[in-house]
């Protein structure tokens, strides 16, 4: 059982022993029935690429779903298309250590689960053979870890992870949520060219219409999925005399039976929730919901098909 310690602050032997949790799910095409990238309102997961190799001529047993009509059509022979499949293809983490990832009610911390989930997403692409890379964003800093193969190498992903999350301190603000994840966006547009699946792992707190705008724009070239990490709380709050709830910047003191206040704090959350979750529907984004109650691990084999 983690300790508190734990629960607030990730540390990388942690994450390392993740490797051994890495299963039970896939980020191939290839999915089980059950999973979420299954749905018929989501993109299907195209998997590796193909390279253009060769344009020839027509041999015995070539698929002729391959044939060039218009080279045959041209030249009076028979031509085919020859593509060779990309041999790596580069998933890259979105992980997001902002201040607002800095908050769990009960279990743990949501700056704490974002790093569990990249852990058991890194260890399960380089088992697959797949190159792995990472783009971690704070309250004022995006850093890029390009995309390679090996643990080693996810090693020291996870360890720039584990720094980046010791950083997050009590009290400290993001003075501007929605620049911080359009800040983190844009980056991820020019880190990821073509034919990347991206993973992006948040609160979604400062999504606005320039970040779907972002979205767009890299859902063009590469595929996605959006792992939405949320504490209960936040959706349902609960009966208390008196409480205290901030924005990392603001806050403020109201009770569970002062309704008109509750309803606003409701209003404001669904609101940003609902842009977050309605761009993913919008632009056919496979979304995953993981709370900081139950083990993450758990939460991941559900949600892709495993046990």
């Amino acid at each position: 059982m983690a300790t508190p310690s734990a629960n607030i602050y990730v540390e990388l032997k942690a994450l390392q022993q993740l490797q051994f949790q890495a299963r039970g799910f896939s980020l191939k095409p290839a999915q089980p029935v059950n999973s979420v990238l299954t749905g018929k309102n989501v993109s299907k997961l195209r998997g590796r690429g193909l390279n253009f190799e060769e344009l020839r001529h027509y041999r015995p047993g070539d698929d002729i779903r391959s044939m060039d009509w218009k080279v045959t059509q041209r030249t009076g022979k028979p031509h085919i298309k020859v593509y060779t499949e990309e041999r790596e293809r580069n998933i890259i983490l979105a992980i997001d250590q902002r201040s607002s990832m800095f908050f769990g009610s009960q279990n743990k911390m949501k700056s704490v689960i974002a790093a569990e989930l990249s852990a058991l997403f890194a260890w399960q692409v380089s088992a697959s053979g797949d190159r792995i890379g990472a783009v971690i964003f704070s309250n004022d800093k995006v850093n890029v870890i390009p995309a390679k193969r090996g643990n080693n190498h996810v090693t020291q992903l996870l360890s720039e992870v584990a720094k980046c999350n010791h950083k997050l301190k009590v009290g400290e603000s993001d003075p501007d949520a929605s620049q911080s994840f359009n800040r983190m966006l844009n980056k991820l547009n020019r880190v990821c060219k073509h034919n990347a699946l991206v993973i992006l792992i948040s609160d979604g707190y400062g999504w606005n219409e320039q970040s779907s705008d972002a979205i767009k724009q890299l859902r063009q070239h590469n595929e996605l999925i959006n792992c939405l990490v949320f504490d209960p709380i936040e959706r349902d709050l609960p009966e208390m005399t008196q409480m205290v709830v901030s924005d990392g910047k603001w806050q403020i003191q109201f009770s569970s039976e002062e309704q008109t206040t509750q309803d606003k704090y409701k209003d404001a959350l669904e609101q940003q929730l609902h842009q977050f979750e309605s761009a993913s529907k919008k632009y056919r984004i496979p979304l995953i919901g993981i709370n900081t109650l139950e083990d993450v691990t758990h939460q991941v084999r559900h949600a892709l098909g495993g046990r």
